[in-house]
């Protein structure tokens, strides 16, 4: 999504852009999740393993591991029998991509009623395979915020949409995947190889949930409101598709052909949890039980319209306010973080006064950052946090590599994606937000916040695993002016450097030069 600031640099070039506008949305027909799914397969799977004592909460359990969580979509998507929801900012035309929608029209060919929403920033190239897969009886295909131009990469397409900047630089960033409206999958993760361990070159280290119960009725609800939203364009209204339906189902079926069928995975992931595929097919789903809030910002969010009478809160609003009644502490972990004065408020209201203070941060390093305008803004903000008594954790690719724990890297590098947030060893907080202004202003957002000491801990014990081995800790010099980074070596001794790992002059003057054209609230 950040990529998108890079128009900023060719903005000069917007006069050269054409007069494309997207058609006039015609009224489409609102349609609703299904709610009469209780014979359904999951829903009997979901009932069956709720306790008569727990009747009334909601089931968690966690997908830290990538591959699992690709193979938990895949299982729901196999067993569902009335419907299949989806809402994704980013599905990749990859193997992953194409393998994920492949089950789609499978299921759809099942009888199961498919309807997929995608954000459209990332779709370049795509239209022909999405349009495919639309062409399916069962299946709709829906386009949050379509971009005027179809046509070329993502960059041209950018540049020829700037006449339209202030609406394309707002983006749908949910991540959503409901089966018979009965047990859901959200977090972090879009649909991409490096999502889920299938990349050779860079991996990301994510976080999901799978979810039973009734917080899934509230995601339904959160789904069909973007379903059925101003921003949202069927497929067929921005791509045209000359093709008759069945030369267009064909020419979707060679483009999925070679995909994958399969994603191994281990026995036991590790939290020690068996694979989803069996457990639903037992009846006996291993979860956490509790009452959970969704946070959700609304569609109007991202079409730049402001709702009559008093706006809703938002995800960043609602997160923001749960730090703020920590007792004890608030560890957080996010990609992407740029306080701003806002956060550093925040900061100082919990009360962080050491360096064994009460906020813990959990972000990339410099080296493992997919965004380094993002890390270059938040520097700014690196050494005052300290100084706050924040304690920073920076993951490191090569750290993470070698420690194993974090995932099978193989010779690819790890950086990190997970977006979540514990307060006081009791409310977790895991979906799509990242602390930064972007999140906050721009981009829509949907997270869950779950009332579990359990699931908390074990939230805490995973991000521990990561720092042990995987991520710098930063402190101050003892001058109290400058960082340094420290992690431990192979020989179990403590390493100790006075300069940012990866860091380089060419860089430095390359991230400074991009800062002054790309604000801080872009990112």
């Amino acid at each position: 999504m950040r990529h998108l600031c890079a128009g900023l640099l060719i903005s000069a070039c917007a006069a050269l852009a054409g007069c494309a506008t997207l058609p006039a949305r015609a009224p489409v027909p609102a349609v609703q999740a299904y709610d009469d799914v209780s014979n359904t397969r999951l829903a009997r799977v979901a009932a069956a393993a709720t306790p008569a004592d727990k009747r009334g909460l909601s089931g968690f359990r966690l997908l830290p591991e990538g591959e699992t969580a690709f193979n938990a979509r895949i299982s729901l998507a196999r067993r569902a029998e009335k419907s299949l929801d989806v809402q994704y900012y980013v599905i990749q035309n990859d193997d992953v991509g194409q393998q994920f929608l492949r089950e789609l029209r499978d299921a759809a060919r099942r009888g199961v009623r498919v309807r997929l929403l995608v954000d459209d920033l990332y779709t370049a190239g795509e239209d022909e395979l999405l349009a495919g897969l639309a062409a399916y009886p069962n299946v709709e295909v829906r386009l949050f915020n379509p971009l005027p131009v179809r046509s070329g990469s993502f960059g041209t397409r950018v540049l020829f949409s700037l006449h339209e900047f202030g609406r394309i630089n707002r983006r749908m960033h949910n991540k959503l995947f409901i089966a018979d409206n009965s047990i859901a999958v959200s977090g972090g993760r879009n649909i991409a190889s490096e999502y889920f361990m299938r990349n050779a070159a860079a991996n990301f280290v994510d976080l999901d949930v799978l979810s039973s119960g009734p917080v899934v009725r509230e995601l339904s609800r959160v789904f069909d409101s973007y379903w059925n939203s101003d921003p949202v364009y069927p497929i067929s209204a921005v791509v045209r598709q000359a093709a008759p339906p069945e030369v267009a189902q064909r020419r979707f079926d060679e483009l999925v052909r070679g995909a994958a069928s399969h994603v191994p995975e281990r026995a036991h992931d590790v939290l020690g949890d068996t694979p989803v595929a069996p457990q639903l097919d037992s009846g006996e789903l291993t979860q956490i039980f509790a009452n959970a809030q969704v946070y959700a910002d609304t569609p109007a969010k991202a079409s730049g319209q402001l709702a009559t009478g008093r706006p809703a809160p938002t995800v960043t609003d609602q997160t923001l306010a749960l730090f703020g009644q920590a007792r004890n502490e608030v560890r957080i972990v996010s990609p992407y973080f740029i306080p701003g004065q806002r956060g550093m408020a925040m900061m100082k209201a919990v009360g962080a006064t050491d360096e064994n203070g009460r906020i813990t941060l959990v972000t990339n390093s410099l080296s493992a950052t997919d965004e380094p305008l993002v890390h270059a803004s938040y520097k700014r903000y690196r050494l005052d946090m300290l100084k706050a008594g924040v304690r920073i954790y920076e993951l490191s690719p090569q750290l993470s590599r070698q420690s194993g724990r974090l995932g099978n890297f193989g010779r690819s590098f790890g950086r990190l994606h997970a977006k979540a947030a514990v307060i006081d060893v009791r409310w977790t907080v895991i979906g799509s937000m990242n602390l930064d202004a972007r999140s906050a202003l721009l981009n829509t957002e949907i997270s869950l916040a779950i009332d579990s000491p359990e699931l908390a801990q074990t939230v805490v014990r995973l991000a521990e695993e990561t720092l042990a081995s995987g991520a710098y800790r930063l402190r101050l010099a003892p001058d109290g002016e400058r960082i340094l980074w420290v992690h431990t070596g192979a020989d179990g001794k403590e390493v100790v450097r006075d300069d940012e790992p990866d860091d380089n002059w060419p860089l430095r003057l390359k991230l400074w030069l991009l800062s002054l054209l790309v604000g801080e609230e872009l990112l």
